[in-house]
């Protein structure tokens, strides 16, 4: 099942914001899924959150253009705990 498949079951039974992860590339440093993420908001109405793959600030600021698109939040782990970026960096990327 797609994604997009998947949100649509979940959006009829209520569901108004969920968690995006690319399993494949939680973890690994290649950067987020922009194109599943882009699919995602613009086949359905939900508020995302997107988990997974974020290793620069480019990143950030690519997931930030999207925020008027649905795109209420991203999660961050492995480039901030490796120092790619600082929180603070993060934060004012996305302001």
């Amino acid at each position: 099942m797609t994604a997009v498949t998947f949100a649509h079951r979940i959006q009829r039974q209520g569901v108004r914001r969920v968690l995006y992860t690319d399993i494949a590339r939680d973890g690994m440093m290649k950067g987020p899924n922009m194109q599943g993420l882009r699919k995602l908001v613009a086949h359905t109405s939900l508020e995302v959150i997107m988990s997974g793959g974020v290793t620069t600030l480019d990143d950030l600021r690519r997931l930030a253009a999207l925020a008027v698109q649905s795109v209420v939040g991203v999660i961050v782990g492995r480039a901030l705990y490796e120092g790619a970026f600082t929180l603070a960096e993060a934060i004012a990327v996305t302001a």
